[in-house]
């Protein structure tokens, strides 16, 4: 279990990770237990799941994330085995691999959006009583690139990562108010499952397919530096950072002042 990268130093934190059996989500105990956080490593997957988690010396739990109350029973057993939920990762996710011609398969996408979109609004809400009780603490969603631009190979899936990217951005505000800190992280192709089946198309292309631990890495940066409602991009060949959203117009009152309900830090001042 490497802490490579300068790892943030987690001893006495206690982390939920849910999609952890495998890929970034796997990548992330590691390195959060590694930096002496005690993780719980939520999944479907029971068998790769619970070596994780024997890996990690933290716990396994069964959750499908699309279920809130599998979400809730997470969340519990993170504060009845270690007392305490200090760190969310909500990571779990699938591709979608079908568009909105005669491939639409709407059980499919039922199933995609209780896992992408769902998942995170359920995993937000399970943990933020546990959070609020440790005094404040961080969530971090897994989102995409494809939630920051457009997604032609797979618009469905770009559809549930830019909604995560919209709930990021929107409770980003509302949450620091109570001492919760949450962000999105937004990957570039990584080498996990997810790209099993166009792997050799992207690397035919030119595209680079970075590492899990690259990914690893800009959550270890986002619970570091990480300001509300910041959504940070990974790419290959460029340091991870918070994207930069332009500001759309907005509306004006009869004399032309632009109407504000409230301060986005993400957004530059309109000119």
């Amino acid at each position: 279990m490497s802490a490579r990268g300068g790892a943030v130093e987690f001893s006495g934190k206690v982390a939920l990770v849910t999609g952890a059996a495998n890929g970034i989500g796997a990548g992330v105990a590691r390195r959060l237990a590694a930096a002496g956080a005690s993780v719980v490593v939520a999944d479907v997957d029971d068998v790769q799941g619970k070596a994780v988690a024997d890996e990690v010396q933290g716990v396994f739990v069964h959750c499908d994330v699309s279920d809130p109350r599998q979400s809730e029973a997470a969340v519990a057993t993170a504060v009845e085995r270690f007392g305490a939920l200090d760190i969310a990762v909500l990571n779990a996710g699938i591709g979608t691999g079908f568009g909105l011609g005669d491939d639409f398969d709407a059980e499919r996408y039922r199933k995609v959006m209780g896992i992408n979109l769902d998942g995170v609004v359920y995993g937000v809400h399970a943990a933020l009583a546990a959070l609020k009780a440790r005094g404040g603490g961080r969530i971090v969603a897994t989102a995409s690139m494809a939630g920051l631009m457009a997604m032609p190979m797979d618009p469905l899936y770009g559809a549930n990562k830019a909604a995560v990217v919209g709930l990021v951005r929107g409770l980003g505000p509302v949450l620091a108010a109570e001492g919760v800190t949450v962000n999105a992280v937004c990957p570039s192709f990584a080498d996990t499952a997810i790209i099993t089946g166009f792997k050799a198309t992207l690397e035919s292309a030119g595209m680079p397919v970075m590492s899990v631990d690259d990914v690893v890495d800009a959550f270890v940066a986002v619970l570091r530096d990480g300001k509300a409602g910041e959504c940070w991009f990974v790419q290959a060949g460029r340091p991870s950072a918070p994207f930069t959203f332009p500001n759309p117009p907005g509306p004006r009152t009869a004399t032309g002042e632009r109407v504000t309900l409230g301060r986005d830090p993400l957004i530059d001042k309109e000119n």
